[in-house]
């Protein structure tokens, strides 16, 4: 397993930093978002396994021609006391840099999950208080509050999506449902988990640009995927006003009356907010002045679907960016 470590290691780099800036700057997503969605996923999964294999690959290479046959044979020896003399200095850093970086992904990723939990709980306990049933249909709430703002806060069937009295005021009865079938989608296709995850791969790995451009992108494309089920029912001028009238909503008189759980920087994946609110228990970042932007273009001067060979050509490369390290470390031999 020499030069698949070798291989990984290279694919990881290539992963972390030239591949996601040159995504992050291709124009093609936002006619695409969903298969830009998968991409992202694949390159983040791709780019963890590459990290984690390289240094197993390496660390196993002296009593093993694979992952499985390696891992074999270090159990042998953890377990029965097999002789550790195949395994030099080198070999047994990179094995515990493995099982360590292995368990610091896993533990951030839970502890995200705590945290974001308990952000929520926080947040429907005061929606609970200083929040009201609306006539828009079950699991819709509305706040007291002058400042137009939407956003839902997800928790299966406990989900909730809370609007604001300036809001209503100030929005007519198609822009309304407009908002209501965006934030609908965000629930339905349960946007929260993909935020989630990239905000732990984040807080896991800050230094890589991998995490902050993928976390960035993510944000900005849940939101075109909200926008694009409301297109389905409503026009492209109602969604534009509904999302300019929204995206005027400032976030300081919101902070004051339903405060942050923890604190929760601008992107923190506990739910959506369409007004760029950050610090209600949205996810805040997800509708930022540049995505604001962004989505409005894409409405305005709308360009056509990525054609078919374009999109099986990217969801192949997403299946081979995870294929080809998973190959690697299981058949034996592979590059030799």
């Amino acid at each position: 397993m020499f030069w698949t470590s070798y291989f990984l290691a290279v694919l990881a780099l290539v992963l972390a930093w030239p591949v996601p800036v040159l995504l992050s700057r291709a124009e093609w997503p936002s006619r695409a978002p969903f298969m830009a969605m998968v991409l992202w996923q694949a390159i983040a999964l791709a780019g963890g396994l590459s990290m984690i294999g390289a240094m197993l690959a390496y660390g196993l290479e002296p009593i093993g021609d694979n992952l499985i046959a390696g891992l074999r044979s270090l159990a042998g020896m953890v377990l029965h006391n097999e002789p550790t003399t195949a395994l030099g200095f080198w070999h047994l850093f990179a094995l515990s840099a493995a099982a360590l970086l292995s368990a610091h992904l896993v533990f951030t990723l839970l502890l995200t999950y705590v945290k974001i939990e308990r952000q929520r709980r926080r947040h429907r306990e005061l929606l609970a208080l200083l929040a009201s049933p609306s006539d828009d249909g079950p699991g819709t709430v509305v706040i007291n509050h002058d400042s137009p703002v939407a956003y839902c806060l997800p928790g299966g069937a406990r989900s909730v999506t809370v609007l604001s009295d300036g809001l209503m005021a100030a929005l007519e009865p198609a822009e309304l449902r407009a908002v209501l079938i965006h934030e609908n989608a965000h629930l339905s296709q349960r946007h929260d988990l993909l935020l989630w995850a990239f905000a732990a791969w984040r807080q896991a790995l800050p230094w890589f640009p991998t995490t902050r451009l993928a976390q960035v992108a993510v944000n900005s494309l849940i939101e075109m995927l909200a926008d694009d089920v409301a297109l389905r029912t409503e026009s492209k001028g109602t969604l534009i006003k509904a999302i300019a009238i929204v995206a005027s909503g400032s976030a300081s008189p919101v902070e004051q009356f339903i405060p942050p759980a923890t604190g929760s920087n601008a992107m923190s994946p506990a739910g959506d907010t369409w007004g760029g609110t950050g610090g209600t228990g949205g996810t805040g970042g997800a509708d930022s002045p540049r995505t604001t932007a962004t989505r409005v273009s894409r409405l305005l001067s709308p360009k056509p679907p990525l054609p078919g060979a374009l999109r099986a050509m990217v969801l192949a490369a997403s299946a081979m960016l995870l294929a080809v390290p998973t190959g690697l470390l299981i058949v034996p031999g592979l590059l030799g």
